[in-house]
């Protein structure tokens, strides 16, 4: 066993990785949900994540107790955060279930693991080693060059943000996994993918 993992933790379909990341840019951009196989994985609700709650979300407002929410630091008047209990647990989630999931919040919707080995992004936070452990089960398809390409672009765009710079603050690994997909683009339209950015001749998902 790595980093939490187990050699005979079976490998899970990711699907191909061009119509992935279509989707997850929808997803960021608020277009709709994520459309996560996880099965039983509750590993995103029970690894200490707090739970950002926008204003508008009247509906997932309405079915969570207000004393389990708080203003949401450096965020305007009515953006409010979901904590968890003293297992790092979300307090919506009842039996190893959400109980609240036709009404869960937007977070949760678009939150989808598979950003992380597409990403080339790696859990090293220790409340999150069922995360991790998830993330390297995901196997994606590249059925065409397109696919190859996309994925070396977005590694492309993680090297580019992990440059240091004295005036921007560290991110956090998943929002350094977010900002890669949003910008990955122009690492393909400029030309500037010369090289498998990770250093790898191995396939790109299985680095």
């Amino acid at each position: 066993m790595v980093d939490g993992t187990s050699n005979t933790d079976p490998a899970q379909v990711a699907g191909n990785f061009s119509a992935w990341m279509a989707q997850m840019q929808g997803a960021i951009q608020g277009e709709h949900g994520s459309d996560v196989p996880c099965g039983s994985c509750t590993a995103c609700c029970t690894s200490s994540q707090f739970v950002h709650i926008e204003p508008d979300e009247a509906d997932a407002l309405a079915h969570i107790p207000t004393e389990l929410l708080f203003p949401a630091p450096g965020r305007p008047r009515g953006h409010v955060l979901l904590g968890y209990d003293e297992r790092g647990h979300c307090p919506m989630l009842v039996g190893g279930q959400c109980s609240i999931y036709q009404h869960r919040p937007r977070t949760c919707r678009t939150y989808d693991c598979r950003i992380f080995p597409a990403t080339g992004v790696e859990i090293h936070d220790p409340a999150k080693v069922e995360i991790g452990r998830q993330a390297r089960r995901w196997r994606f398809d590249f059925p065409t060059e397109d696919d190859r390409t996309q994925q070396r672009a977005v590694r492309a765009a993680v090297s580019f943000l992990r440059q240091p710079a004295d005036d921007v603050a560290p991110i956090s690994e998943t929002q350094l996994a977010v900002q890669a997909i949003e910008i990955h683009a122009r690492f393909v339209a400029d030309g500037a993918i010369t090289a498998d950015p990770i250093g790898s001749s191995r396939p790109l998902d299985q680095a």
